[in-house]
């Protein structure tokens, strides 16, 4: 079986690839394809199609995406609309085209109602109106979800969508500026707690709720939906509503996982917040029943995922700046 993973160098592509790679080495028959982003722009709709029809592979996981936090999508909205639009629409209609008869699109919690009822069931898609600093790349994740469940309709193929709550983990992004808000509150700690300094300063109240998902959890539970045998996969879905949450079911506040990362990092000074900064929506729980059902739950606790994700940092980033 020859797989696609696209975005392998991203944090959920690589996490995936990783586990994929330990199925190889336990002695499953995997053929492994990837490319990086100068060998194939998934944006450019001929070098994809030139692409799948050179490789056909028998299976696609589509975790390539341009992502960013609240600051990256108030910055650049038409990038997000626009390169999650064109790498969703090129993979999953050239994968078509190539024969392909499955595939994973993997999307994000941003694509429920701002005011959606928590935790956010799968039905809550589209019946309201969305967060408005990440709308755009809401919109982009949504069509993908569309696309799917649309090709499936028409051509009876089976592609398939998971879509994650907050991720964090090895290889995630620690921009100070377009990180999320997990490992921006690392770096900014930990840069503080060498620092010597006796406070930091974090955006928003303070009050809003978020769920974390270690991105090895994610990468599980992304093969463990891609290999449900289709009749089990269709019975816990609907061809309109095929997609599926994963999360912890479990969520904390912004001050308690900045206190969180505070200890975890060493920093001993105080905290302060700044409520003149955006808080984004209230709450982003996921329910997570429809895959608990099918036999998944997430295995990682936060405060474990949350250390060795700083170690992780301390290793591959903080001694790369010196």
């Amino acid at each position: 079986m020859k797989y696609y993973v696209a975005g392998h160098r991203g944090m959920v592509g690589s996490a995936i690839l990783r586990q994929l790679q330990a199925r190889q080495a336990h002695g499953a028959a995997l053929d492994l394809l990837t490319r990086t982003h100068a060998e194939l722009d998934l944006t450019d709709q001929a070098a994809v199609r030139a692409f799948m029809q050179a490789e056909r592979p028998d299976v696609v996981i589509l975790a390539a995406a341009r992502v960013g936090g609240i600051h990256a999508n108030n910055t650049y909205p038409a990038d997000f609309i626009y390169d999650n639009l064109m790498i969703q629409a090129n993979v999953i209609h050239q994968a078509h085209a190539a024969g392909v008869e499955r595939l994973l699109f993997l999307g994000s919690s941003c694509i429920y109602p701002r005011a959606a009822a928590q935790p956010m069931a799968e039905d809550a898609l589209l019946t309201g109106v969305l967060e408005p600093t990440n709308e755009p790349y809401a919109i982009a994740k949504i069509a993908g979800i569309k696309l799917c469940e649309s090709y499936n309709r028409q051509h009876g193929v089976d592609y398939r969508s998971v879509m994650p709550t907050n991720l964090y983990g090895p290889g995630d992004n620690f921009h100070p500026e377009n990180s999320h808000v997990l490992p921006a509150l690392i770096r900014r700690f930990h840069e503080a707690a060498q620092a010597g300094a006796s406070e930091v300063t974090i955006w928003g109240t303070g009050t809003p709720r978020r769920e974390f998902l270690h991105v090895d959890d994610m990468a599980e539970a992304s093969l463990f939906v891609l290999d449900l045998p289709h009749d089990i996969y269709a019975a816990n879905t609907q061809p309109m509503l095929s997609h599926i949450n994963v999360g912890t079911g479990q969520d904390i506040s912004i001050l308690e996982l900045a206190e969180m990362v505070a200890a975890v990092t060493g920093f001993g000074g105080k905290i302060y917040l700044d409520p003149s900064k955006p808080d984004g929506t209230p709450r982003k729980l996921m329910n997570v029943d429809r895959l608990a059902a099918m036999g998944w739950r997430s295995k990682i606790a936060l405060n474990e995922g949350v250390t060795t994700t700083y170690r992780w940092f301390l290793e591959n980033v903080a001694e790369l700046r010196g």
